[in-house]
């Protein structure tokens, strides 16, 4: 690891999940008080169409990659029993979902996802991530996660829409809209130990005017930004947009390794991902605190997992 910051061994040396450690008992009911309202937002963007139609094209979604789909059987013509009868005229339709979801859903990463040299996070041996799982990190071991929920809403900051496909919002740029208003006033009620980063960037109202401007890059964090929040003992990032990190024209990081966000919060820090949120409907009710809650599949070895992420106003 050099000389490079990192939470190896800070939970233990059998530690397979990271800064979601710091979300104690006393954490999350101190996080329980972000909720004024109990209103409840969906910050997810929906599972929609099926392989026979367009539906699948019309969710943002990195190219090229596989869709989610969505089949449901009506007539008992294939996969599924169908609308089978079951008695006194009544008829069930039966669901298959063949869910993926780096990059066309919205989901959670998990520490297993992604690492450099032999290691995966923890210096758990990276050769314990095979064809059929990883037995080290995978993505089972986060359970669930309930925590404050803090929204970094950059283009509101900046007085835009949306961010520019090439921005990069930085370490800087994050310390100031957490910092206090013009008035004095704190914009967000301070970053706490295990809090969960909300980015919004804007990028995905983008998809409805135009797919090849969506697919032209992503705009994201830059390197020290991750490496602020990871200072700040976050227990997961969260952002609107593909990557957490920007993109390129190619829908590729144009860091080193030495800066790839996935590897500054995956692999050195422990901390969990969730991208591809549907952002909007929080962002209009200028709330900038909430209760999070979320919980990936319960897939075993998984690199990840889908997720419908709350937000609890």
């Amino acid at each position: 690891m050099g000389g490079e910051p990192n939470n190896w061994g800070r939970f233990g040396p059998e530690d397979q999940r990271g800064t979601l450690n710091l979300l104690t008992g006393d954490v999350v009911l101190a996080a329980l008080a972000a909720a004024r309202t109990g209103q409840v937002l969906s910050l997810s963007m929906p599972i929609r169409g099926a392989t026979s139609s367009p539906a699948p094209g019309t969710v943002p979604h990195l190219k090229g990659r596989p869709l989610p789909q969505h089949f449901m059987s009506v007539d008992g013509g294939d996969y599924a029993a169908g609308a089978r009868p079951i008695g006194a005229g009544l008829r069930v339709a039966d669901d298959a979902l063949i869910v993926t979801h780096h990059g066309t859903t919205t989901h959670m990463d998990a520490l297993c996802h992604m690492w450099t040299g032999d290691e995966l996070y923890n210096g758990h041996p990276a050769a314990r991530v095979r064809s059929y799982g990883a037995t080290r990190c995978g993505i089972e071991h986060v359970g669930g996660v309930v925590a404050r929920g803090v929204l970094f809403d950059v283009p509101r900051h900046l007085g835009l829409g949306h961010l520019p496909a090439g921005f990069r919002v930085t370490a800087e740029l994050l310390a100031e809209i957490a910092g206090p208003g013009e008035g004095g006033e704190a914009r967000i009620a301070g970053l706490r130990a295990g809090d969960v980063a909300v980015i919004r960037t804007g990028w995905p109202a983008v998809w409805e005017r135009s797919r090849e401007e969506y697919w032209s890059g992503q705009p994201g964090l830059s390197a020290d930004a991750g490496r602020w929040l990871a200072a700040h003992d976050v227990s997961v990032v969260a952002g609107d947009n593909a990557a957490i990190g920007g993109l390129n024209a190619r829908q590729l990081a144009d860091e080193t390794l030495d800066d790839d966000l996935h590897l500054i919060l995956l692999h050195r820090h422990g901390i969990h991902l969730v991208e591809m949120l549907w952002l909007e409907e929080l962002a209009a009710t200028g709330r900038t605190e909430f209760v999070f809650v979320a919980a990936p599949l319960r897939i075993e070895g998984g690199t990840g997992s889908p997720i419908n992420p709350l937000a609890v106003l």
